[in-house]
């Protein structure tokens, strides 16, 4: 089973969704589960519903946050009932997958999952580098967590048999870990406070334009440190904030 890519649970509160999730995973051959604050778990209902994947609850990661469940990762993907703006870079359940089992040849990949209520909220849809819209009826969009889950192992567990039979090489370089990243933006917004251009006024809206623009770019390793390198060589050519 595919432990590269990690299904992501956050803030799920019931526990019967953490052990259909589960057994969704196990079907499809996934074994690599997160729970990002969990209501309830463990719990006699989850292992109830897993029914025959309870190792993977037994072996489910407990974050408190989301940086400590994908900080690791490269790609992280996060899921959407709603139509976003363009600035996100939107995907359907089986392009998702594609680049899912992709990244995760070289590096750790994650989806993430939002709570049964709510979905993700902005700040956790901003750690992902483009969203998965499962498209449904109009008259009824809301999918179950479960459901959800369902759907993109399925479309995983499909293209990883798929790259199994294509030759490998030529492969493009994945994307910097998500710990990597935030070290970026912080440096970036440092350097830009340095330089005036950031300040208390535009700083939540310039920082979350230029994260949107970043994870559309999809930096690797290379290019992050290029670019930091770039950011220190204009620090230290600035002169102290007042």
């Amino acid at each position: 089973m595919s432990a590269a890519i990690h299904i992501v649970l956050v803030d799920p509160s019931h526990p019967g969704n953490i052990g259909a999730s589960a057994r969704a995973m196990k079907n499809m051959g996934l074994d690599s589960l997160v729970l990002v604050r969990p209501q309830s778990h463990p719990d006699p209902a989850d292992v109830a519903r897993a029914s025959g994947a309870g190792d993977l609850l037994v072996r489910a990661r407990v974050s408190a946050t989301i940086d400590d469940a994908i900080g690791n990762c490269g790609l992280v993907l996060g899921t959407t009932a709603r139509a976003r703006s363009a600035n996100w870079r939107v995907l359907d359940a089986r392009e998702g997958a594609a680049e899912l089992v992709a990244a995760a040849e070289s590096r750790p990949a994650a989806v993430l999952f939002g709570g049964e209520r709510n979905g993700l909220a902005n700040e956790e849809l901003a750690r992902c580098h483009a969203l998965i819209r499962i498209p449904a009826a109009a008259e009824y969009e809301s999918l179950n967590l479960a459901q959800a889950v369902q759907i993109v192992c399925y479309e995983i567990c499909v293209a990883e048999r798929a790259a199994a039979v294509v030759p490998p090489g030529g492969r493009a370089a994945e994307p910097a870990t998500a710990d990597d990243m935030q070290a970026l933006h912080a440096h970036l917004d440092r350097v830009l406070r340095k330089a005036s251009f950031m300040h208390d006024g535009n700083a939540a809206q310039l920082s979350a334009r230029l994260e949107r623009l970043f994870a559309r770019a999809l930096p690797d390793d290379g290019e992050v440190r290029i670019l930091r390198g770039m950011l220190a060589a204009i620090e230290r050519g600035l002169r102290p904030a007042e």
